[in-house]
Protein backbone atom coordinates (compact mmCIF):
# COMPACT_ATOMS: atom_id res chain seq x y z
CA UNK A 1 0.00 0.00 0.00
CA UNK A 2 1.61 3.11 -1.34
CA UNK A 3 2.63 5.65 1.76
CA UNK A 4 2.64 2.84 4.23
CA UNK A 5 6.40 2.71 5.46
CA UNK A 6 6.00 6.85 5.46
CA UNK A 7 3.10 6.71 7.47
CA UNK A 8 4.07 4.15 10.04
CA UNK A 9 7.44 6.37 10.64
CA UNK A 10 5.52 9.57 10.37
CA UNK A 11 2.59 8.13 13.11
CA UNK A 12 5.67 6.94 15.19
CA UNK A 13 7.78 10.24 15.43
CA UNK A 14 4.36 12.20 16.02
CA UNK A 15 3.02 9.64 18.91
CA UNK A 16 6.48 11.16 20.76
CA UNK A 17 5.41 14.33 20.72
CA UNK A 18 1.32 14.88 20.22
CA UNK A 19 0.99 14.43 24.60
CA UNK A 20 3.78 17.21 25.28
CA UNK A 21 2.65 19.72 27.08
CA UNK A 22 6.01 21.76 26.67
CA UNK A 23 8.05 21.67 23.33
CA UNK A 24 11.22 23.20 23.02
CA UNK A 25 13.55 24.29 19.90
CA UNK A 26 15.50 21.20 20.71
CA UNK A 27 12.18 18.91 20.45
CA UNK A 28 11.30 20.35 17.32
CA UNK A 29 14.74 20.19 15.85
CA UNK A 30 14.76 16.28 16.35
CA UNK A 31 10.99 16.11 15.75
CA UNK A 32 12.22 17.52 12.42
CA UNK A 33 15.53 14.97 11.74
CA UNK A 34 13.26 12.40 12.24
CA UNK A 35 10.46 13.58 10.04
CA UNK A 36 13.31 14.44 6.90
CA UNK A 37 14.65 11.01 7.35
CA UNK A 38 11.61 9.20 7.07
CA UNK A 39 10.41 11.40 4.26
CA UNK A 40 13.71 10.79 1.93
CA UNK A 41 13.34 7.31 2.77
CA UNK A 42 10.05 7.47 1.48
CA UNK A 43 11.90 8.37 -2.08
CA UNK A 44 11.02 12.18 -1.41
CA UNK A 45 12.80 14.17 -4.21
CA UNK A 46 15.43 16.00 -1.73
CA UNK A 47 14.74 19.55 -2.55
CA UNK A 48 11.11 18.85 -2.21
CA UNK A 49 12.32 17.51 1.71
CA UNK A 50 14.54 20.26 2.15
CA UNK A 51 11.56 22.90 1.66
CA UNK A 52 8.76 20.81 3.57
CA UNK A 53 11.14 21.03 6.84
CA UNK A 54 11.99 24.60 6.69
CA UNK A 55 8.52 25.59 6.47
CA UNK A 56 7.07 23.34 8.98
CA UNK A 57 10.17 24.24 11.37
CA UNK A 58 9.75 27.86 10.88
CA UNK A 59 6.02 27.94 11.89
CA UNK A 60 6.82 24.94 14.36
CA UNK A 61 9.28 27.48 16.51
CA UNK A 62 6.81 30.51 16.76
CA UNK A 63 6.59 32.20 20.11
CA UNK A 64 2.07 30.61 19.67
CA UNK A 65 3.41 27.81 19.42
CA UNK A 66 5.92 27.26 22.01
CA UNK A 67 3.75 28.97 24.73
CA UNK A 68 0.70 27.31 23.73
CA UNK A 69 -0.57 24.79 25.89
CA UNK A 70 -1.07 21.81 24.02
CA UNK A 71 2.73 22.64 21.81
CA UNK A 72 2.68 19.30 20.28
CA UNK A 73 -0.79 19.08 18.94
CA UNK A 74 -0.19 22.24 17.48
CA UNK A 75 2.99 21.16 15.45
CA UNK A 76 1.38 18.07 14.53
CA UNK A 77 -1.48 20.47 13.10
CA UNK A 78 1.26 22.47 10.91
CA UNK A 79 2.43 18.96 9.72
CA UNK A 80 -1.00 18.09 8.66
CA UNK A 81 -1.41 22.03 6.86
CA UNK A 82 2.01 21.80 5.21
CA UNK A 83 1.52 17.62 3.58
CA UNK A 84 -1.75 18.95 2.59
CA UNK A 85 -0.14 21.89 0.97
CA UNK A 86 2.88 20.15 -0.61
CA UNK A 87 0.29 17.87 -1.70
CA UNK A 88 -1.93 20.44 -3.70
CA UNK A 89 -4.46 22.01 -0.67
CA UNK A 90 -6.87 21.94 -3.49
CA UNK A 91 -9.15 18.82 -5.01
CA UNK A 92 -8.70 19.35 -8.60
CA UNK A 93 -11.39 18.34 -10.96
CA UNK A 94 -10.98 18.03 -15.02
CA UNK A 95 -12.02 20.53 -16.83
CA UNK A 96 -14.27 18.79 -19.24
CA UNK A 97 -16.10 22.18 -19.65
CA UNK A 98 -15.80 22.78 -24.10
CA UNK A 99 -18.06 21.81 -26.22
CA UNK A 100 -18.35 17.93 -26.90
CA UNK A 101 -16.36 16.35 -27.40
CA UNK A 102 -13.73 16.89 -24.94
CA UNK A 103 -10.24 15.29 -25.16
CA UNK A 104 -8.40 13.71 -22.44
CA UNK A 105 -4.88 13.44 -23.96
CA UNK A 106 -3.04 10.42 -21.63
CA UNK A 107 0.68 10.80 -21.82
CA UNK A 108 3.55 9.22 -20.30
CA UNK A 109 6.43 6.67 -20.48
CA UNK A 110 6.43 2.88 -21.52
CA UNK A 111 5.28 0.50 -18.77
CA UNK A 112 3.66 2.96 -16.63
CA UNK A 113 0.16 1.65 -16.90
CA UNK A 114 -1.46 3.97 -19.13
CA UNK A 115 -3.74 1.89 -21.30
CA UNK A 116 -5.36 0.64 -18.25
CA UNK A 117 -5.39 3.80 -16.66
CA UNK A 118 -7.28 5.02 -19.70
CA UNK A 119 -9.91 2.57 -19.43
CA UNK A 120 -9.83 3.00 -15.33
CA UNK A 121 -10.75 6.81 -16.32
CA UNK A 122 -13.05 5.85 -18.86
CA UNK A 123 -14.93 4.10 -16.30
CA UNK A 124 -15.00 6.64 -13.57
CA UNK A 125 -15.95 9.26 -16.06
CA UNK A 126 -19.18 6.79 -17.46
CA UNK A 127 -20.31 6.57 -13.43
CA UNK A 128 -20.56 10.63 -13.68
CA UNK A 129 -22.47 10.76 -16.37
CA UNK A 130 -20.26 10.77 -19.25
CA UNK A 131 -20.30 9.16 -22.46
CA UNK A 132 -16.84 8.51 -23.56
CA UNK A 133 -15.02 6.92 -26.09
CA UNK A 134 -11.32 5.00 -26.21
CA UNK A 135 -9.00 6.16 -28.95
CA UNK A 136 -6.44 3.30 -29.94
CA UNK A 137 -3.44 6.03 -30.48
CA UNK A 138 -0.19 3.73 -29.71
CA UNK A 139 0.57 2.26 -33.20
CA UNK A 140 3.96 1.12 -32.12
CA UNK A 141 3.93 -0.88 -29.00
CA UNK A 142 2.89 -4.83 -30.12
CA UNK A 143 -0.51 -5.65 -28.75
CA UNK A 144 -1.35 -2.38 -27.52
CA UNK A 145 -4.32 -1.69 -29.66
CA UNK A 146 -5.83 -5.20 -28.89
CA UNK A 147 -5.06 -4.27 -25.30
CA UNK A 148 -7.40 -1.34 -25.03
CA UNK A 149 -9.72 -3.24 -26.85
CA UNK A 150 -10.06 -5.92 -24.59
CA UNK A 151 -10.17 -3.49 -21.42
CA UNK A 152 -13.53 -1.92 -23.19
CA UNK A 153 -14.69 -4.59 -23.91
CA UNK A 154 -14.43 -5.32 -19.82
CA UNK A 155 -16.31 -2.29 -19.25
CA UNK A 156 -18.65 -2.33 -22.46
CA UNK A 157 -16.87 0.94 -23.61
CA UNK A 158 -16.42 1.94 -27.14
CA UNK A 159 -12.69 1.35 -28.30
CA UNK A 160 -12.03 3.95 -31.62
CA UNK A 161 -9.07 2.20 -33.59
CA UNK A 162 -7.39 1.38 -36.76
CA UNK A 163 -5.42 -1.55 -37.29
CA UNK A 164 -3.61 -0.47 -40.75
CA UNK A 165 -3.45 3.25 -39.46
CA UNK A 166 0.28 3.85 -38.45
CA UNK A 167 -0.30 7.64 -38.23
CA UNK A 168 -1.42 8.44 -34.78
CA UNK A 169 -2.09 12.20 -35.57
CA UNK A 170 -4.73 10.95 -38.05
CA UNK A 171 -6.05 8.50 -35.83
CA UNK A 172 -6.54 10.83 -33.34
CA UNK A 173 -8.55 13.01 -35.89
CA UNK A 174 -10.62 10.34 -36.81
CA UNK A 175 -11.24 9.47 -33.13
CA UNK A 176 -12.96 12.98 -32.67
CA UNK A 177 -15.18 12.93 -35.14
CA UNK A 178 -16.47 9.45 -34.44
CA UNK A 179 -17.33 11.05 -31.09
CA UNK A 180 -19.18 13.59 -32.48
CA UNK A 181 -21.13 10.53 -34.64
CA UNK A 182 -21.92 8.65 -31.50
CA UNK A 183 -22.42 11.76 -29.64
CA UNK A 184 -19.60 10.80 -27.16
CA UNK A 185 -19.10 13.94 -25.17
CA UNK A 186 -15.09 12.79 -24.11
CA UNK A 187 -12.96 10.85 -26.14
CA UNK A 188 -9.79 9.21 -24.18
CA UNK A 189 -6.50 9.38 -26.19
CA UNK A 190 -4.18 6.24 -25.58
CA UNK A 191 -0.89 7.64 -26.55
CA UNK A 192 2.59 5.72 -27.29
CA UNK A 193 4.83 5.72 -24.95
CA UNK A 194 8.93 5.01 -24.91
CA UNK A 195 11.34 3.22 -22.83
CA UNK A 196 13.00 7.08 -21.54
CA UNK A 197 12.09 10.32 -22.96
CA UNK A 198 12.86 10.97 -26.63
CA UNK A 199 12.93 13.84 -29.32
CA UNK A 200 10.20 11.49 -31.58
CA UNK A 201 8.23 10.60 -28.83
CA UNK A 202 7.96 14.05 -27.43
CA UNK A 203 7.01 15.61 -31.36
CA UNK A 204 4.48 13.42 -31.71
CA UNK A 205 2.85 14.17 -29.11
CA UNK A 206 2.78 17.91 -29.89
CA UNK A 207 1.59 17.11 -32.89
CA UNK A 208 -1.20 15.33 -31.84
CA UNK A 209 -1.99 18.42 -29.12
CA UNK A 210 -2.11 21.16 -32.19
CA UNK A 211 -4.48 18.91 -34.17
CA UNK A 212 -7.29 17.87 -31.57
CA UNK A 213 -6.18 20.47 -28.76
CA UNK A 214 -7.28 18.50 -25.59
CA UNK A 215 -9.14 19.73 -22.80
CA UNK A 216 -7.20 17.79 -20.33
CA UNK A 217 -3.38 16.31 -21.05
CA UNK A 218 -2.86 14.08 -18.37
CA UNK A 219 0.79 12.17 -17.13
CA UNK A 220 0.54 8.79 -16.05
CA UNK A 221 3.49 8.14 -13.73
CA UNK A 222 4.15 4.89 -12.19
CA UNK A 223 4.75 5.10 -8.34
CA UNK A 224 7.30 2.83 -8.07
CA UNK A 225 9.87 5.13 -9.73
CA UNK A 226 10.54 7.30 -7.10
CA UNK A 227 12.28 10.12 -7.66
CA UNK A 228 13.03 9.94 -11.12
CA UNK A 229 9.16 10.60 -11.35
CA UNK A 230 9.75 14.24 -10.51
CA UNK A 231 12.13 14.72 -13.62
CA UNK A 232 9.73 12.41 -16.13
CA UNK A 233 7.12 15.42 -15.03
CA UNK A 234 9.32 18.15 -15.54
CA UNK A 235 10.16 17.30 -18.83
CA UNK A 236 6.94 16.17 -19.55
CA UNK A 237 5.28 19.52 -18.77
CA UNK A 238 8.29 21.78 -20.11
CA UNK A 239 7.21 20.15 -23.58
CA UNK A 240 3.30 19.48 -23.27
CA UNK A 241 1.99 21.79 -20.72
CA UNK A 242 0.43 18.92 -18.92
CA UNK A 243 -2.66 19.71 -17.01
CA UNK A 244 -2.45 17.00 -13.96
CA UNK A 245 -1.22 13.76 -13.35
CA UNK A 246 -2.17 9.81 -12.47
CA UNK A 247 -0.23 8.11 -10.05
CA UNK A 248 -0.50 4.00 -11.07
CA UNK A 249 0.61 1.41 -9.61
CA UNK A 250 0.01 3.00 -5.93
CA UNK A 251 -0.60 -0.56 -4.59
CA UNK A 252 2.91 -1.67 -5.17
CA UNK A 253 4.83 0.80 -3.35
CA UNK A 254 4.80 1.40 0.10
CA UNK A 255 6.92 4.63 0.09
CA UNK A 256 4.65 6.87 -1.93
CA UNK A 257 7.45 9.72 -2.79
CA UNK A 258 6.75 9.90 -6.27
CA UNK A 259 3.34 11.31 -5.84
CA UNK A 260 4.55 13.80 -2.63
CA UNK A 261 7.26 15.34 -5.23
CA UNK A 262 5.88 15.58 -8.71
CA UNK A 263 3.01 17.77 -7.46
CA UNK A 264 6.04 20.59 -6.21
CA UNK A 265 8.24 20.13 -8.79
CA UNK A 266 5.85 20.80 -11.83
CA UNK A 267 3.02 22.89 -9.94
CA UNK A 268 0.45 20.61 -11.27
CA UNK A 269 -1.74 18.72 -9.52
CA UNK A 270 -2.17 14.87 -8.75
CA UNK A 271 -5.68 14.32 -10.13
CA UNK A 272 -6.16 10.61 -9.82
CA UNK A 273 -4.85 7.55 -8.43
CA UNK A 274 -4.91 3.60 -9.60
CA UNK A 275 -4.39 1.06 -7.76
CA UNK A 276 -5.02 -2.71 -7.78
CA UNK A 277 -6.34 -4.42 -10.78
CA UNK A 278 -9.93 -4.62 -11.05
CA UNK A 279 -11.00 -1.64 -13.33
CA UNK A 280 -12.72 0.04 -10.68
CA UNK A 281 -9.54 0.84 -8.40
CA UNK A 282 -9.35 4.32 -9.27
CA UNK A 283 -9.57 7.57 -6.82
CA UNK A 284 -10.03 10.86 -6.89
CA UNK A 285 -6.88 11.98 -5.58
CA UNK A 286 -8.18 14.44 -2.42
CA UNK A 287 -4.88 16.19 -0.86
CA UNK A 288 -6.57 16.62 2.90
CA UNK A 289 -7.92 12.88 2.88
CA UNK A 290 -4.64 11.45 1.43
CA UNK A 291 -2.94 13.52 4.16
CA UNK A 292 -4.94 12.75 7.37
CA UNK A 293 -4.32 8.82 6.26
CA UNK A 294 -0.69 9.21 5.92
CA UNK A 295 -0.99 10.96 9.17
CA UNK A 296 -3.36 7.78 10.58
CA UNK A 297 -6.33 10.07 11.02
CA UNK A 298 -8.26 8.18 8.54
CA UNK A 299 -10.27 9.27 5.65
CA UNK A 300 -13.87 8.71 6.90
CA UNK A 301 -15.54 10.67 3.41
CA UNK A 302 -13.62 8.38 1.03
CA UNK A 303 -14.92 5.06 3.22
CA UNK A 304 -18.34 6.84 2.63
CA UNK A 305 -17.49 7.13 -0.91
CA UNK A 306 -16.92 3.51 -1.69
CA UNK A 307 -19.73 2.41 0.30
CA UNK A 308 -22.28 4.67 -1.58
CA UNK A 309 -21.00 3.05 -4.77
CA UNK A 310 -22.62 0.09 -3.62
CA UNK A 311 -25.65 1.81 -1.44
CA UNK A 312 -29.17 2.89 -3.06
CA UNK A 313 -29.51 6.30 -3.75
CA UNK A 314 -32.48 6.44 -0.98
CA UNK A 315 -29.76 4.41 1.55
CA UNK A 316 -26.93 7.02 0.27
CA UNK A 317 -29.46 10.19 1.49
CA UNK A 318 -30.23 7.83 4.76
CA UNK A 319 -26.09 7.58 5.42
CA UNK A 320 -26.05 11.48 5.08
CA UNK A 321 -28.42 12.25 7.37
CA UNK A 322 -27.24 10.06 10.22
CA UNK A 323 -24.34 11.52 10.01
CA UNK A 324 -25.49 15.06 9.69
CA UNK A 325 -27.86 14.56 12.80
CA UNK A 326 -24.84 12.24 14.88
CA UNK A 327 -27.49 9.25 15.19
CA UNK A 328 -24.91 6.80 13.06
CA UNK A 329 -25.24 3.92 15.20
CA UNK A 330 -23.34 0.28 15.68
CA UNK A 331 -26.02 -1.28 12.98
CA UNK A 332 -24.93 1.91 10.60
CA UNK A 333 -21.59 0.86 11.01
CA UNK A 334 -21.87 -2.91 10.39
CA UNK A 335 -24.29 -2.25 7.15
CA UNK A 336 -21.27 0.11 5.52
CA UNK A 337 -18.38 -2.68 6.20
CA UNK A 338 -21.01 -5.36 4.53
CA UNK A 339 -21.61 -3.12 1.88
CA UNK A 340 -17.43 -2.92 1.50
CA UNK A 341 -17.37 -6.29 1.66
CA UNK A 342 -19.52 -6.72 -1.40
CA UNK A 343 -16.21 -4.49 -3.25
CA UNK A 344 -13.72 -6.56 -1.17
CA UNK A 345 -10.43 -5.25 0.30
CA UNK A 346 -11.77 -4.85 4.01
CA UNK A 347 -8.15 -4.80 5.16
CA UNK A 348 -7.73 -1.34 2.52
CA UNK A 349 -11.32 -0.01 3.81
CA UNK A 350 -10.37 -0.35 7.33
CA UNK A 351 -7.56 1.87 7.22
CA UNK A 352 -9.60 4.81 6.29
CA UNK A 353 -11.07 4.47 9.56
CA UNK A 354 -9.99 6.99 12.40
CA UNK A 355 -8.10 4.83 15.14
CA UNK A 356 -7.47 2.09 12.62
CA UNK A 357 -4.57 3.18 10.29
CA UNK A 358 -1.76 0.75 12.40
CA UNK A 359 -3.96 -1.81 10.92
CA UNK A 360 -1.63 -3.90 8.56
CA UNK A 361 -2.66 -5.34 4.95
CA UNK A 362 -2.23 -9.11 6.56
CA UNK A 363 -3.92 -8.40 9.85
CA UNK A 364 -7.07 -8.03 8.26
CA UNK A 365 -9.04 -11.35 6.52
CA UNK A 366 -12.37 -12.71 6.54
CA UNK A 367 -12.12 -13.94 10.07
CA UNK A 368 -11.93 -10.90 11.52
CA UNK A 369 -14.97 -9.40 9.90
CA UNK A 370 -17.03 -12.42 10.98
CA UNK A 371 -15.36 -10.94 14.53
CA UNK A 372 -17.22 -7.76 14.39
CA UNK A 373 -20.31 -9.01 12.50
CA UNK A 374 -20.31 -11.64 15.15
CA UNK A 375 -20.07 -9.06 17.87
CA UNK A 376 -22.54 -6.13 16.74
CA UNK A 377 -24.85 -8.77 15.91
CA UNK A 378 -24.59 -10.25 20.09
CA UNK A 379 -25.81 -6.94 21.25
CA UNK A 380 -29.44 -5.83 21.50
CA UNK A 381 -31.52 -3.16 19.60
CA UNK A 382 -30.93 -0.41 22.53
CA UNK A 383 -27.31 -1.55 22.37
CA UNK A 384 -26.48 -1.14 18.67
CA UNK A 385 -28.68 2.25 18.62
CA UNK A 386 -26.97 3.14 21.68
CA UNK A 387 -23.58 2.09 22.26
CA UNK A 388 -22.95 4.48 25.10
CA UNK A 389 -24.62 1.98 27.57
CA UNK A 390 -22.00 -0.72 26.78
CA UNK A 391 -20.59 -1.13 30.53
CA UNK A 392 -18.56 -3.95 31.34
CA UNK A 393 -21.44 -5.96 32.47
CA UNK A 394 -22.81 -5.96 28.85
CA UNK A 395 -19.21 -6.15 27.45
CA UNK A 396 -18.88 -9.44 29.22
CA UNK A 397 -22.41 -10.99 28.15
CA UNK A 398 -21.85 -10.05 24.23
CA UNK A 399 -18.07 -11.50 24.17
CA UNK A 400 -19.69 -14.99 25.55
CA UNK A 401 -22.61 -14.50 23.31
CA UNK A 402 -20.07 -13.72 19.92
CA UNK A 403 -17.33 -16.39 21.10
CA UNK A 404 -14.95 -12.81 21.39
CA UNK A 405 -13.33 -11.15 24.01
CA UNK A 406 -13.75 -7.90 26.08
CA UNK A 407 -10.60 -6.84 24.53
CA UNK A 408 -11.87 -7.74 20.79
CA UNK A 409 -15.19 -5.26 22.00
CA UNK A 410 -13.17 -2.97 23.51
CA UNK A 411 -11.57 -2.86 19.86
CA UNK A 412 -14.41 -2.42 18.03
CA UNK A 413 -16.16 0.11 20.17
CA UNK A 414 -12.49 2.63 20.21
CA UNK A 415 -13.10 2.17 16.09
CA UNK A 416 -16.43 3.07 16.73
CA UNK A 417 -16.29 5.82 18.82
CA UNK A 418 -12.91 7.99 16.82
CA UNK A 419 -15.22 7.45 13.51
CA UNK A 420 -18.25 8.65 15.77
CA UNK A 421 -16.00 11.69 16.67
CA UNK A 422 -14.76 12.84 13.01
CA UNK A 423 -18.87 12.55 11.61
CA UNK A 424 -19.39 15.21 14.60
CA UNK A 425 -16.51 17.49 13.75
CA UNK A 426 -17.42 17.29 9.96
CA UNK A 427 -20.99 17.82 10.86
CA UNK A 428 -20.93 20.77 12.99
CA UNK A 429 -18.14 22.58 11.33
CA UNK A 430 -18.25 22.79 7.31
CA UNK A 431 -20.84 21.32 4.86
CA UNK A 432 -20.77 18.24 3.73
CA UNK A 433 -21.48 19.16 0.37
CA UNK A 434 -22.05 16.51 -2.04
CA UNK A 435 -20.21 13.26 -1.49
CA UNK A 436 -19.79 12.55 -5.27
CA UNK A 437 -19.23 14.83 -7.94
CA UNK A 438 -15.92 14.00 -8.80
CA UNK A 439 -15.10 15.41 -12.13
Amino acid sequence: MAFESLSAKLQATIKKLRGQTRVTEKDVKEFMREIRMALLEADVNYKVVKDFISSVSQKAVGQEVMASLTPGQQIVKIVNDELIALLGAEDYKLDLSRTPPNVVMMVGLQGTGKTTASAKLALHLRKNGRKPLLAACDVYRPAAITQLQVLGKQIDMPVYAEEDNKNPVQIAKNAVKAAVRGLNDVVIIDTAGRLQIDDALMQELENITKEVKPAETLLVIDAMTGQEAANVAQVFNERLSITGIIMSKLDSDTRGGAALSVRAITGKPVKFASSGEKLSDFEVFYPKRMADRILGMGDVLTLIDKAIEVYDEQKAKDLEKKIMTQKFSLDDFLDQLQQIKKMGGIAGMLKLIPGAAQIKEGDVDEKQFTKIEAIIQSMTLKERNNPDILNASRRKRIAAGSGTTVQDINKLMKMFEDMRAMMKQMSSGKKFGRFKGLM
